[in-house]
C-alpha cells in the first residue's frame, strides 16, 4: 500500500501497523518511520542539545553525552547550524560598512524582509504578493482584524475555537472591546462535545450553518496549539464563504509543519510566526497573509497610526511609513 502524499500523521501509523500485522503503538511502527522518512538528513543541520547542557537533568539515569529527546519544536525550534555564519557575515558587514550596510550587500537590511518572502511563499502556499514579514503574530493579528472585522448590528460575532491559544482569545477580546461591543455576546466559541478534547467537525460547520449571518470573522487556529488538532481549513474557509464571513486562521502551530495553501483554498488572511517550526530563533520575524482578492477592496485600518499599505501589483502589505 503505497502512502497519499497528504497522508495525516495518524493515518500513516494505522497504515504501517497494517502493513506489519501488529499494534500502532509497536516499536516496529516506528522504526519502519524512520526508514521512510525522507527528510531525516535535515537533522544534522541542526544543533540538538546534549543532556550535560540542560537544567534539571538527572544524569544518573542518562549519558551527559546523549542528544536530548526534543519535543520542544513547539515553543522554539532548534538552532541551524548556519545561523552563525549568517550572524557573523551582516556584523562584519556593519563593522565594515556601518549605515551603508542598509543598501549593499546580499541581504540590505532595509529589505531584509523582502529578501526571504521568496522562500515563504511555497511554505505557506501562497504568491509572493500575498506575503509580508514583519512584527510578531499578535501585533498582525490585531493589524488584520482591524482590516476585516468590520461589525454591524446584524454581522457583528467572531468565530473561534474554545481555548484557543490566549494571546489570541486577548486580541478577539480587545478588538471587540474597540468597536463597544460586548464579549458575551459577540465573541462565539465552539467547544467539543462534552467527554473529548478536540472538535468535531461537523460541530463546526453546524454553527457557521445556524449562526453565519450574525458572524462577522472566523477566526481558528490551523493546528490547536494544546490538543494538537489540525482543522481542515479548506472545509472551514468554503463553508465561512459560503455565509458571507471573512475567514482567517493564526498558523502558529502550523506553518512548517504541515501542508498549507492558503491562496488555494481561498483563506482571506492568516498570521504566523517563526520561531517555532520554521526555526528562525526568538523575536524572528513573524508573517502575514492576505488573500490578493481583497488587494483593492479591504484597506488597512491604522493610517493615522502611521501604518501604511504598500500596493505593488497587488501586493496588500503592511508597513511602517518611514519619515
Amino acid at each position: 500500500m503505497e502512502p497519499s502524499p497528504l497522508e495525516l500523521p495518524v493515518d500513516a501509523v494505522r497504515r504501517i501497523a497494517a502493513e506489519l500485522n501488529c499494534d500502532p503503538t509497536d516499536e516496529r511502527v516506528a522504526l519502519r518511520l524512520d526508514e521512510e522518512d525522507k527528510l531525516s538528513h535535515f537533522r544534522n543541520c541542526f544543533y540538538i542539545p546534549k543532556m550535560r547542557d540542560l537544567p534539571s537533568i538527572d544524569l544518573s539515569l542518562v549519558s551527559e553525552d546523549d542528544d536530548a529527546i526534543y519535543f520542544l519544536g513547539n515553543s522554539l525550534g532548534l538552532q541551524p547550524k548556519m545561523v552563525r555564519t549568517y550572524l557573523e557575515e551582516e556584523l562584519d558587514k556593519w563593522a565594515k560598512m556601518g549605515a551603508y550596510g542598509h543598501d549593499v550587500g546580499k541581504r540590505p537590511w532595509i529589505v531584509g524582509d523582502e529578501s526571504i518572502v521568496s522562500l515563504m511563499k511555497d511554505i505557506v502556499g501562497a504568491h509572493e504578493k500575498e506575503i509580508a514579514l514583519m512584527n510578531a503574530l499578535t501585533i498582525n493579528l490585531h493589524l488584520l482584524l482591524l482590516s476585516f472585522f468590520k461589525p454591524t448590528p446584524k454581522r457583528h460575532k467572531i468565530l473561534l475555537e474554545a481555548k484557543a491559544f490566549p494571546s489570541d482569545h486577548y486580541a478577539i477580546e480587545s478588538q471587540i472591546q474597540l468597536h463597544g461591543l460586548d464579549v458575551e455576546k459577540s465573541m462565539r466559541m465552539v467547544k467539543p462535545r462534552e467527554g473529548e478534547e478536540t472538535l468535531r467537525m461537523e460541530d463546526i460547520l453546524e454553527v457557521i450553518e445556524e449562526e453565519g449571518d450574525s458572524i462577522a470573522v472566523i477566526l481558528f487556529s490551523g493546528l490547536h496549539f494544546y490538543t494538537g488538532q489540525l482543522f481542515n481549513i479548506p472545509a472551514i474557509t468554503k463553508a465561512g464563504h459560503a455565509k458571507g464571513c471573512f475567514v482567517g486562521f493564526d498558523l502558529a502551530h502550523a506553518v512548517g509543519n504541515v501542508e498549507l495553501r492558503l491562496h488555494d483554498w481561498g483563506v482571506d488572511f492568516a498570521c504566523w510566526c517563526s520561531y517555532k517550526y520554521l526555526n528562525s530563533g526568538a523575536g524572528g520575524l513573524a508573517g502575514a497573509f492576505v488573500h490578493e482578492k481583497h488587494a483593492h477592496t479591504v484597506k488597512p485600518a491604522m493610517d493615522d497610526l502611521q501604518c501604511d499599505i504598500k500596493l505593488k501589483g497587488n501586493l496588500f502589505a503592511y508597513g511602517q511609513r518611514r519619515k
